[in-house]
């Protein structure tokens, strides 16, 4: 079994790669780098064509839903994107908070913080930015965004709780996210919730739905509601590379569901009964951040 740092390296190889092709080859494929299945329809993401700010460059398919579409954005709010990629989920945003508005992105890819940048270049946006970095160590100062959104990433870490733990520092009081992402219900077969390549794919790297939601709980969110949730289905093209026809027969008729959900909720605002006893240290700066 790998190593959560040799997981992180594992899914940092495969979005370098994933940086430098094209959107119709990673929405063919069962981990966004290389063409794995012959299905002409993608297996995850939804359609951002018609969303206000959306950007073809900055569209590479790679996720799940569309957290900004639900993310009650606000004219000058800060928003920060968690695993930001070329800048899709980014510019949808930046079209939503306008220009007194500011949007942060970050990623731990180089090659993705590369395009985004050329991509928010083209544009002409000075209050879009994105930031080479860790989600579980985000380079930001505390108690900074009113919105945070990310779209199929979480999935991808070996320390999600970790992550809840950043996204409520970097929160205002009162602050909020929409997080699109992968949950199970029932057990994947071993075929695929080991293999690296499916890990790297989302689908093994995703927890049980309803530990997912606990750890919102867990870590002092208030007024959690899912969004929107609906099943993903991985075609046989795929599923016969890492199970035999009979695992797959077992698997298909099985109880076994992978959904993607969209969840929202909140940080508690000031002076609110779940805010008392909140540790002052979620309002303080990461050591060289900037606090900005």
């Amino acid at each position: 079994m790998q190593t959560e740092q040799e997981l992180k390296q594992i899914v940092k190889d495969k979005y370098s790669q994933i940086a430098l092709q094209d959107k119709s080859t990673n929405e063919s494929s069962c981990c966004g780098a290389g063409g794995c299945s012959t299905e002409v329809y993608n297996i995850m993401s939804d359609d951002y064509t018609k969303m206000e700010g959306y950007n073809p460059d900055a569209d590479l398919g790679l996720g799940c839903g569309l957290p900004t579409q639900f993310a009650r954005i606000k004219k000058g709010d800060t928003v920060i994107d968690l695993g930001s990629g070329a800048g899709n989920d980014c510019f949808v945003a930046r079209h939503e908070t306008g220009e007194t508005g500011k949007v942060i992105g970050i990623d731990f890819t180089p090659a993705m913080i590369e395009k985004a940048r050329a991509n928010a270049d083209k544009l002409g946006f000075n209050n879009v930015e994105f930031r080479q970095g860790d989600i579980e160590e985000m380079p930001v100062g505390g108690n900074l965004a009113d919105v945070v959104v990310s779209n199929c990433v979480l999935n991808l870490i070996p320390n999600k709780d970790g992550v809840f733990k950043e996204i409520f520092r970097v929160l205002k009081p009162g602050g909020h996210f929409s997080i699109s992402d992968v949950v199970l219900i029932g057990a994947l077969p071993e075929g695929l919730r080991k293999d690296a390549e499916m890990y790297a794919g989302c689908v093994s790297g995703a927890i049980q739905k309803e530990v997912y939601l606990e750890l919102i709980r867990r870590n002092g969110f208030v007024n959690m509601a899912i969004q929107k949730e609906k099943p993903i289905i991985i075609p046989d093209d795929i599923l016969v590379n890492y199970l035999s026809a009979d695992e797959i027969s077992k698997f298909k008729s099985g109880s076994t569901g992978i959904f993607s959900i969209t969840v929202f909720a909140q940080k508690p605002a000031p002076g609110s009964a779940a805010s008392v006893g909140q540790k002052s240290s979620t309002e303080n700066c990461k050591p060289g951040a900037g606090c900005c």
